[in-house]
């Protein structure tokens, strides 16, 4: 630890010898007037800081809101090196243990830029830094124009979705390629306004390329209305979901219900049969090669009546109990209305081309985003539903590579549902296609975006693939850690202020902006919002009128097993 040197901040020149002439002192440049500290200490990304108390409180008087701010955590200040500037983000402030009137902190090196000679602003900023300054180097106030040049967007495709702290008017940007094409993450505890910043950043980028594909799982039903215009809207009264695009893993998990031992029994006959049911349409879809996995439309009726006749077998290696219990689950899902949208009779033709079509938006016809509504789905296969629809958008990019088909965009609403952390959950099809669409989705063009209010409950390999992080306010600790675990060292300092933000405010670090920014989202139009308003206690409370013909209506959806003003 270098010991800390507090000096004076006040330029002092050298007295000059008495015989030589005293020359006149030089004009300030542009930028010496909003001198506020020094370098004392030079450590990689992170290094320490002096500041002079009295400058920063002059300096809050200043017209700029960013010089204003100068030197607060969460501020940007610049260090000149030449004829470039680097700038850095103060991380944490303290008191000088000795001398009253400093302050020592901590800055994270953010990049460099250029300087301009008649005004010393920065232009050409770039993220990284090639040369580090040396303890006593001059340190500056950013200003809001400085700030624009830092964070104004380049030439690549980018949309914009707020404004960036401290600044009034400067804009954030969204570089789309990186940001798609690296996955990423929307992180933000309940009532932050994390549904509405998914809405803003999916609408902007339906809006620059409206023939886009965009599959969004949504497990509350939120996001119909916000999609209504420029979306198609499925739920269990359309998605008509062929049961046969299952694979082995997912029909075991809906057909199956023993564990240990007799589960591998299970699973065995449970295997043999499908491949039989399935080779039986082998020659009508003209397939030369035919497994257990291979999405070939087959009957129900076929599936049972080949385990009734292994069942019926003398030379069976197991009593029938097996053979009675896949069966009887069968039946039983055949028998239960709630299932009609996946297992209905009507859904053994083959239509495979026009289900994938429809819902991966190929072609998109203007509406570029299929939101998937299962909040009506029962919750006992919820899970295999979004296992099937996340596997055929990978196998779809897997078996199209040739042909070179358009990239996938598939948006997870509750991710920490579907790819629980470890210590919560082992094994799931839709925890496994999930984890490897995270790890192997960007050489096949299949984007995947997680939105999650539990960060911590979410499994750290798939959160460590996402190559940016949008982080909303997070009130617990355990998830601002797990958070911060994730995010590269030179945003740490950001994550810092995250329990301090606020609604509709988040960091945004990695691959998607050119450095760590602080933003406030948009507005967004009403008619473009999520239906996920807090219900206002203190106005509903007190409407009377019409309860009874409401509570009529909510039992005759509750008796039809779905929302039917949400059923297209």
């Amino acid at each position: 630890m270098v010991e800390l040197n507090p000096r004076n901040f006040q330029d002092r020149a050298p007295a000059a010898p008495a015989d030589l002439p005293v020359m006149p002192r030089m004009a300030p440049r542009p930028a010496e007037h909003l001198k506020i500290g020094e370098v004392i200490e030079i450590a990689g990304s992170s290094s320490q800081v002096l500041l002079d108390a009295s400058r920063l409180t002059t300096l809050m008087e200043h017209n700029d809101p960013s010089v204003s701010m100068a030197g607060q955590v969460g501020s940007q200040v610049k260090i000149r090196m030449g004829t470039r500037w680097l700038v850095a983000n103060v991380r944490t402030q303290r008191m000088h243990q000795r001398e009253a009137g400093l302050i020592v902190c901590q800055i994270d090196f953010l990049g460099e830029g250029e300087e301009e000679k008649l005004t010393g602003r920065i232009f050409n900023f770039r993220r990284g830094v090639t040369r580090y300054p040396v303890p006593g180097t001059p340190l500056f106030a950013m200003t809001s124009a400085d700030l624009k040049q830092v964070y104004a967007a380049d030439s690549r495709p980018h949309i914009e979705v707020g404004t960036v702290y401290p600044t009034a008017d400067t804009r954030g940007a969204l570089y789309v390629d990186a940001l798609l094409g690296k996955h990423f993450a929307l992180l933000g505890s309940t009532g932050t306004g994390k549904s509405t910043a998914a809405a803003l950043i999916l609408h902007r980028i339906c809006d620059m390329m409206p023939d886009g594909h965009i599959v969004m799982i949504d497990p509350h039903g939120e996001y119909s209305s916000a999609f209504s215009e420029n979306g198609a809207l499925f739920d269990v009264g359309n998605l008509a979901m062929p049961y046969w695009l299952m694979n082995f893993e997912e029909h075991c998990e809906v057909f199956l219900t023993s564990s240990g031992a007799d589960r591998q029994t299970d699973a065995e006959i449970l295997a043999k049969c499908l491949l039989s049911a399935r080779m039986k349409s082998k020659a009508a879809i003209n397939a030369s090669r035919v497994t257990v996995d291979t999405p070939i439309p087959y009957m129900l009726s076929d599936l049972v009546a080949n385990i009734q006749n292994e069942m019926g077998k003398l030379d069976k290696a197991t009593s029938s109990a097996p053979f009675l219990r896949i069966k009887g689950k069968i039946e039983e899902m055949k028998a239960d209305p709630r299932y009609t949208f996946m297992f209905s009779g009507m859904l053994v033709g083959d239509n495979m081309v026009d289900f994938i079509g429809k819902i991966f938006r190929m072609p998109a016809e203007g509406k570029p985003i299929s939101i998937i509504d299962v909040s009506g789905v029962p919750s006992d296969i919820t899970s295999t539903v979004v296992a099937v629809l996340s596997r055929m958008v990978f196998d779809f990019a897997i078996w199209g590579r040739k042909d070179k088909i358009t990239p996938v965009l598939l948006v997870c609403e509750e991710a920490h549902r579907y790819i629980p952390s470890d210590r919560v959950l082992e094994h799931s099809a839709v925890r496994n296609v999930l984890s490897r669409i995270a790890k192997e989705g960007r050489k096949y063009g299949v984007s995947l975006g997680l939105i999650t209010q539990r960060p911590s409950d979410l499994s750290e390999g798939v959160l460590s693939q996402c190559g940016t992080i949008i982080a909303m306010r997070l009130n617990n600790d355990r998830d601002q850690a797990h958070v911060r675990s994730a995010m590269p060292e030179g945003a740490r300092g950001f994550l810092d202020s995250i329990p301090a933000l606020r609604n509709r405010e988040c960091i945004i670090c990695g691959e998607g902006v050119s450095i760590p920014i602080r933003v406030a989202f948009d507005d967004l139009a009403e008619a473009r919002r999520p239906a996920s308003d807090d219900p206002l206690f203190s106005s509903l409370w007190c409407e009377r009128g019409g309860e009874m013909e409401m509570v009529s209506r909510v039992v005759s959806r509750w008796r039809n097993q779905g929302n039917q003003s949400g059923q297209r």
